[in-house]
């Protein structure tokens, strides 16, 4: 019972000390919880450490508290670095992190030393006064050693107790006066799948949240799409889809689970025609996901004159985000290719590489007769993108094998984008014959910058004169040889005669994490807290479209829409997450990984439900809630449709209807 006390004690105070580092409220009724769990967790551990005596019990006592202490401090430094708490669920790329262990640690703010406090001060009572505290307690209530009614008593005590803990902590997860209206997910269905770490973390503590990652590896309840099925009235839309064929599908549908998502996509509106739809039709398309690359580059267009052509003679979105999840890179480019979000707590580009989706990017270009290739510069060791670029739809995916450019085995050095966009050209300008969509990722921009690189060295000089920190020397340094690559890429398209013919399109995959804030900030003059961290390029150039700067808030979930519009390809708006920016239906916010968003009116936090209006009144507790739910919506019908390979089973569903339809006509 005293070890018992002692870990509750000790548990809790991590608990508070790890939500005040984190900035959240600890006088929020969710503490209640985390007390329970707290006492939950204390009591089965003393339970078992009284079985190996008092004396090893202690020392067990200190391990398992010195554990949880690692733990969490760990979870702080994975969120300052990566943007996410870590999760069981992304172990696939517990090699990549390793790759990276000098940037990681060094990336550890001072504070997050204070999370051992509480294990400090368990140490300091075990040392000093748990001698006393026995000496006090031992005969008053210590029953004689190893007798059998001991065992019986104890035993009892403790499943009585853990019985009416759990009870108690059940209740917590519905209980009216533990909830909060404005919540994105419900805490009950946290409990069973948490899927929103930043918001399980606040809502179950991070020790919680630790628990619940490991259950959901074995037991995980998909959160059901039901109750965010449109049925209101769709207004009629100018883009008149035929439905005959998903309405037979609809009809004869057993599966409950498919039909819903069905329902949920065939009930969302069509995103009428615009202005600007067909802009660029039967124009060539090369899409750069550029690596790393945030505001700096267009904050400082003396050095990147290439990048500043494009992005002051192209549209440029001044309030693009690229936000970061378990696995942003891979994530990030598999949002912009299909239009889906991904599931938040796992690398969902590799989980998932076996899925097919007829509504990509390639596929909607292929059937438009384009060459629908893809090209990165690096090797298979992060990412299947063999196995995913090929369902994706890529005719052709291109590896750094497949360029046969020089690369570096060792983490530290990555290919150069120049040798990289330079065989790119000499692929693709091969044929000038028949248009032709390109998806290119870069990789030279990628941490370490605190560590001497090949691209990192490279142009150290042209910044020699500055005061920026040497980390931030070598970045800049990395996006040179990037905007080098667009260099390379406008005169070759130049030369060919086919600018004028091309669209290309850029934004980054996330802004370069290898950074800490305080450096960004010696480029960047704006605030970096609420997500603006986040904020990358976002450019649409045309070298025969006038220039326009656009402040629409938006995120690369928009991008597939937005194109496919732009290029007027055959397309139904309802089978994506994001919207046409262009279009009159275009909610003008960005949607963060963990369900936060924002505007130029609010700021909208996921994981507090926390509001910071920009502007007074923006909008009612009402309009809140709507977004909320329309995000949550979007989230969790998403991951149903990536987790259940929707697309493939709705593709030959159809072609199925088709078939039956013909019979049924010839008959």
């Amino acid at each position: 019972m005293k070890n018992y006390f002692v870990l509750w004690i000790f548990i809790f105070a991590l608990e508070a000390t790890f939500r005040l580092i984190s900035g959240m409220n600890i006088w929020d009724i969710t503490m209640l919880r985390i007390l329970l769990s707290s006492s939950m967790i204390a009591l089965v551990l003393s339970y078992v450490f009284s079985w190996v005596g008092k004396r090893v019990s202690k020392y067990f006592a200190i391990a398992s508290a010195f554990l949880l202490s690692i733990y969490a401090f760990i979870q702080l430094g994975f969120n300052n670095f990566i943007g996410v708490y870590m999760s069981i669920n992304t172990r696939s790329q517990l090699g990549a992190v390793t790759d990276y262990i000098k940037e990681f640690l060094a990336s550890f703010l001072k504070i997050y030393y204070l999370v051992f406090i509480p294990f400090l001060l368990l140490v300091a009572y075990y040392i000093f006064l748990d001698k006393y505290v026995v000496r006090k307690t031992s005969k008053k209530f210590l029953l004689k050693e190893n007798t059998f009614f001991k065992n019986a008593l104890k035993t009892t005590l403790v499943g009585s107790i853990l019985i009416i803990e759990i009870f108690l902590y059940s209740k917590s997860l519905t209980v009216a006066f533990m909830q909060d209206d404005l919540q994105t997910v419900s805490t009950k269905d946290l409990f069973y799948n948490p899927s929103i770490p930043s918001l399980t973390v606040n809502k179950f503590g991070v020790l919680g949240y630790g628990f619940l990652d490991i259950k959901s590896l074995y037991i995980e309840k998909e959160e059901s799409p039901d109750y965010f099925v449109n049925v209101e009235i769709v207004p009629p839309s100018d883009r008149k889809i035929d439905d005959t064929l998903w309405e037979s599908v609809i009809k004869n549908e057993k599966n409950k689970k498919m039909n819903d998502i069905n329902k949920y996509l065939k009930n969302q509106k069509i995103i009428d025609y615009n202005e600007y739809t067909g802009i660029f039709e039967n124009k060539n398309l090369i899409v750069i996901m550029l690596e790393s690359v945030n505001d700096i580059i267009a904050y400082l267009p003396e050095y990147y004159p290439n990048f500043a052509k494009i992005y002051n003679e192209g549209w440029a979105f001044t309030n693009h985000y690229s936000p970061r999840n378990s696995c942003a890179t891979g994530n990030n480019e598999f949002s912009g290719m299909t239009g889906l979000y991904t599931i938040y707590n796992n690398c969902t580009a590799n989980v998932y590489k076996d899925n097919t989706y007829y509504e990509s990017i390639f596929n909607l270009f292929k059937n438009k007769h384009y060459k629908a290739t893809s090209m990165h510069n690096y090797l298979e060791h992060y990412y299947s993108r063999k196995t995913i670029h090929k369902n994706l739809g890529s005719e052709k995916y291109y590896g750094v094998d497949d360029l046969g450019i020089p690369y570096y085995n060792e983490y530290e050095n990555w290919s150069s984008d120049e040798d990289f966009m330079k065989v790119a050209m000499d692929i693709t300008l091969e044929n000038k014959e028949d248009p032709f969509m390109l998806w290119l990722t870069t990789v030279s921009s990628h941490q370490p910058y605190v560590t001497k690189s090949v691209e990192g060295d490279k142009y150290l000089s042209l910044f020699e004169d500055t005061d920026y920190s040497k980390d931030l020397k070598r970045y800049l340094s990395k996006l040179k040889t990037v905007d080098n690559a667009l260099g390379i890429l406008l005169d070759r398209l130049e030369e060919s005669g086919i600018l004028d013919d091309t669209v290309i399109v850029l934004y980054g995959d996330h802004y370069p994490y290898g950074l800490k804030k305080d450096t960004i900030n010696e480029v960047l003059p704006y605030n970096l807290e609420d997500y603006e961290v986040e904020k990358t390029p976002f450019v649409i150039y045309n070298s025969a479209t006038e220039s326009k700067k656009i402040d629409t808030y938006t995120s690369y979930i928009n991008l597939l829409p937005t194109i496919a519009n732009l290029f007027n390809l055959e397309y139904d708006p309802r089978l994506y997450m994001g919207t046409d920016l262009f279009s009159a239906d275009y909610e003008n916010i960005v949607t963060f990984a963990d369900g936060s968003w924002k505007n130029d009116a609010i700021y909208y936090n996921a994981a507090t439900s926390k509001i910071t209006e920009y502007k007074e009144d923006a909008m009612t507790i009402e309009e809140i809630k709507r977004i909320n739910q329309m995000i949550t919506g979007k989230m969790q019908i998403s991951s149903s449709i990536i987790r259940n390979n929707y697309f493939e089973y709705l593709e030959n569903a159809l072609k199925k209807a088709k078939e039956e339809t013909v019979i049924k006509e010839d008959t």
